[in-house]
């Protein structure tokens, strides 16, 4: 397939985007490969990062089609109790903070499973997802009961929604804005579908954590930006949306919560104003900023690779854990395989007996880790360790280590 390479902001449409890093030629990260696929070999697009000068977005050049990447997925939020856990506190939260009740009417978009929907509807509060995964949307609404519409979010969807008389109270958007081509359409549409007293509150890994912990990982073909505040700031004035409230959170490795709502109903609190003169004495908005990245991930390529060669040299066996879109790029960056690594496995059932892509390495239950016992096991899902941790305590006591990668090769 003929990929278009990025020649203008997604954002701003300026043509003035400066070199950051490339991660070469990438598989997509979650397209896991079932066994009779293998042969047939993954699809690769090139994984390269630049920087806008006019606006401060960081995005990557390739734009996969979402019906590609998002028409059938295999990740499931409810497979993570850290998730679980993160989006029962918020909710619970934002029901006493916004006083919501039976007339209210809450609205998420990339909803998933429901996981965080539930909370809401459990409160008898209305809910509504917006799911583009079909195979995730029939979940949410059979498994758990959540109203979803299977379509992607726009202005055409807001203005339906609209039309229907569905206006939100509340508009989560978690993890999502990072993953659409057309930024300007999706915030545009927040501003249609909010009510005039709404907010939106929207979570995105944050630029700045990526960058200062190495977190290269997080950097795949269906996350076409990494965001700044300043970014996001002028990102939704374009569309009469102020960010009034900001928050550093420490999910996904570290993660900004942003609280926006109409222009005209209301203002910029200290967090943001904090936030922005921070982001600018440390120079985020600058090219600067950013020269050293692809020098430290090289340096933990080498690193790992180093370190993998040691531990095969005196007969050691290695697996990993987790399967999720960090392995895929991780591995397939530094060339790690077969040769160094016999297994990764997965807590989700949706993607065990299925190969990472590009190295083809297989995909087996967490109890794997018990029958093989691997002297040593990457944890590629960082954002998760205290939680795998503490369910992988028996292989621990077995003898078996765990190895961090991000942001440096360091045993647990």
């Amino acid at each position: 397939m003929n990929i278009p390479t990025l020649v203008r902001c997604r954002a701003c449409g300026s043509a003035s985007l400066s070199p950051v890093v490339s991660l070469g030629a990438q598989p997509l990260a979650n397209a896991l490969v079932r066994r009779e696929e293998i042969e047939r070999g993954s699809q690769h697009y090139p994984l390269d990062v630049v920087f806008c000068t006019a606006c401060s977005l960081v995005q990557i050049t390739e734009t996969v089609p979402p019906e590609q990447l998002f028409g059938e997925y295999l990740y499931f939020s409810s497979y993570s109790t850290t998730l679980l856990e993160h989006a029962a506190a918020l909710a619970t939260r934002l029901v006493e903070e916004r006083r919501l009740d039976a007339g209210s009417l809450v609205l998420e978009l990339a909803s998933n499973d429901g996981y965080l929907l539930r909370n809401y509807a459990a409160a008898g509060i209305p809910v509504l997802g917006i799911e583009p995964a079909r195979n995730i949307a029939k979940v949410a609404v059979e498994q758990h009961g959540i109203r979803t519409i299977s379509e992607f979010f726009g202005t055409a969807l807001a203005e339906d929604l609209v039309a229907r008389g569905e206006r939100a109270d509340l508009l989560h958007a978690h993890n999502v804005l990072a993953h659409v081509a057309d930024l300007n359409g999706f915030v545009a549409g927040i501003a249609k579908v909010l009510k005039p007293t709404g907010i939106a509150v929207l979570e995105m890994p944050y630029v700045r954590d990526m960058i200062e912990k190495c977190e290269f990982d997080t950097i795949y073909h269906e996350h076409l930006c990494y965001f700044s505040l300043t970014a996001l700031t002028a990102l939704f004035a374009r569309h009469g949306l102020t960010i009034r409230h900001v928050e550093r959170i420490a999910i996904h490795g570290g993660s900004l919560r942003i609280f926006a709502g109409p222009a005209a109903g209301g203002t910029r609190d200290a967090s943001v104003e904090t936030l922005l003169a921070d982001e600018t004495s440390c120079g985020l908005a600058t090219t600067a900023y950013y020269d050293d990245f692809g020098r430290s991930v090289a340096s933990v390529r080498d690193k790992l690779l180093a370190t993998l060669a040691e531990i095969k040299g005196q007969g050691k066996t290695v697996a990993a854990y987790g399967a999720a879109a960090k392995c895929t790029v991780l591995l397939n960056y530094c060339g790690v395989g077969p040769d160094q690594i016999d297994f990764v496995v997965d807590a989700s059932p949706h993607k065990v007996g299925r190969y990472v892509p590009g190295v083809c390495l297989p995909i087996e239950p967490p109890a794997k880790l018990l029958e093989s016992q691997p002297d040593y096991t990457l944890l590629l899902v960082w954002n998760i360790a205290k939680e795998v941790l503490a369910q992988q305590a028996e292989y621990q006591r077995r003898g078996g280590r765990f190895m961090r990668v991000i942001p440096a090769p360091e045993l647990l």
